[in-house]
């Protein structure tokens, strides 16, 4: 018995989908220098990229978060990763494996792994960082959201970088400002190398890169949150940029309904 070409067709891209490696419930692609990345890949529609922030990983960032129930609920297709040395993707150990903007590299290349060609970017805290610098090197994405960040990281000597990377790559004693994250990632039972290395080779954008993205963006930060310097002096670099200021501080706002909505509002304007 013959096939119809189309069942063949309808048989091979099912086996195809089956075949797609899977690490704890989530799917993983193999990146640029072998490192695998995990996604977690939701919904049908136009894809929203949600970036991670420090410390934490995909799920614990955006995995319950209002944003993601609603960005589902309106018909978007989330894709949520854990940034190399996080969650369930690979944690190597070597300097090397995040230096020259590797995180952006995977970014990028999981984009190609999914045959999309253009989407919709979201960070919060460190993530919005990453995504500054993903947006001057894709030009795919249509719409951007910078979450929980100030202008503080456009300064390449930041204090808040230098002192994060230096305590947890054991150079110093923890103080003040960074005494919190610490415990708070000795808790969650996190690499310290790996966070030193996340830190010393983050991803690096200018103010005269940012004054040269010309697509519509969003900075979103809580009122009580200026832990990343100011975000109404980001927003006033971005130039096709508009600024939000909803209810909460640094760990509450990414998962309240304010924030939410108002990225849902954003993305949703024509």
């Amino acid at each position: 018995m013959r096939l119809d070409k189309n069942i063949l067709v309808f048989i091979v891209t099912l086996l195809l989908f089956s075949c797609k490696s899977r690490q704890n419930g989530k799917d993983t692609f193999i990146s640029i220098d072998g490192t695998k990345i995990a996604y977690a890949d939701e919904g049908i529609g136009e894809l929203v990229l949600l970036i991670h922030g420090f410390i934490v990983d995909g799920d614990v960032n955006w995995g319950k978060s209002e944003l993601k129930k609603q960005l589902l609920n309106q018909g978007y297709r989330v894709i949520i990763p854990d940034l190399r040395g996080n969650g369930n993707s690979d944690k190597p150990q070597n300097e090397d494996a995040y230096k020259n903007d590797a995180e952006i590299k995977d970014l990028m290349a999981l984009i190609d792994y999914l045959a999309v060609e253009n989407y919709v970017a979201v960070g919060y805290s460190r993530g919005s960082i990453v995504l500054a610098n993903l947006l001057t090197k894709d030009n795919r994405i249509t719409k951007a959201v910078f979450g929980g960040m100030g202008i503080g990281f456009t300064n390449p000597n930041w204090n808040r970088r230098i002192d994060f990377g230096n305590v947890f790559s054991g150079r110093t004693e923890p103080n003040e400002m960074t005494r919190g994250a610490v415990n708070y990632a000795k808790n969650a039972n996190v690499d310290f190398k790996i966070l030193g290395y996340l830190q010393d080779y983050q991803p690096e954008t200018s103010i005269t890169e940012l004054n040269k993205i010309s697509i519509k963006t969003l900075v979103i930060c809580g009122d009580k949150d200026i832990d990343n310097g100011n975000p109404k002096e980001l927003q006033m670099e971005l130039p096709n940029s508009k600024l939000s200021l909803v209810n909460g501080d640094h760990m509450s706002t990414f998962n309240s309904k304010g924030f939410a909505e108002s990225i849902i509002n954003f993305l949703n304007e024509k």
